[in-house]
């Protein structure tokens, strides 16, 4: 008779499982048609930010010599981008590098002729406008490796968020000329997903004009910045 119970018991426990499991994991059915739209969305802002890389490249007989010289022509560099007004925050050793420099012979292995050193520095420049003044003066400080500028936005959340909502408005349009033409109403949104985790810049071609007179200043045009911004959004049609 123990048995019995115990045993009733048991089932009953049992039983009750998936009750509970469906209490707490309920499973929507929608009555109607599932669509999944894919919207874009996009604005564009000015480049507030222009990243350049400015080094020194140097050669000497023995490894010693190219380092000293590189780092005299650098602190002169270094010494110029901070007598222009740049933040120390903005300022960053990229690469420092030394190796060797071969002659190479026919049917001979490479022989060793001297050492180049190389340092790079990464500037950010906050006034765009100013960049390509202060390049010109990094030069005639020494610097004879120069690279970019990358101009960017350094703060494009506001920005994106405007693409964002632009996604959406152009999800929910395309939506309801779909229902119309099936014949259906858009009910709600079931759900929506940002197809990028991070924005995806498109870089409207930055450009580093020199002028045609030898004294005039490297100009720096910042042009504009597209951000763009996919999402997926499922809407239920009935």
């Amino acid at each position: 008779m123990i048995r019995h119970m115990m045993l009733a018991t048991a089932l009953a426990a049992a039983a009750t499982v998936p009750a509970f499991a469906q209490e707490t994991r309920p499973m929507i059915l929608a009555e109607g048609t599932l669509l999944d739209i894919s919207a874009e969305g996009s604005t564009t802002r000015v480049p507030d930010l222009a990243v350049i890389q400015a080094g020194v490249v140097t050669q000497a007989a023995t490894a010693v010599q190219a380092m000293q010289a590189n780092s005299a022509r650098m602190a002169s560099v270094i010494a110029a981008v901070r007598q222009s007004g740049i933040a120390e925050r903005d300022l960053q050793t990229a690469v420092v590098s030394l190796s060797p420099v071969y002659r190479n012979e026919d049917n001979k292995p490479p022989v060793i002729t001297g050492y180049q050193a190389s340092n790079q520095l990464t500037v950010r420049f906050r006034d765009v406008a100013k960049s390509g003044a202060i390049l010109d003066t990094l030069v005639r400080q020494g610097a004879n490796n120069i690279s970019g500028p990358n101009l960017t936005v350094e703060q494009p959340e506001p920005a994106l968020d405007e693409a964002r909502a632009e996604a959406v408005r152009k999800a929910r349009a395309r939506a309801e000329l779909y229902a119309r033409a099936a014949g259906l109403k858009v009910d709600r949104i079931v759900s929506i997903v940002e197809a990028n985790a991070d924005y995806m810049p498109v870089l409207m071609e930055p450009q580093m004009v020199r002028m045609a007179s030898a004294e005039a200043d490297t100009q720096v045009v910042p042009g504009e910045q597209k951000l763009r911004v996919m999402v997926s959004v499922r809407f239920l049609l009935k």
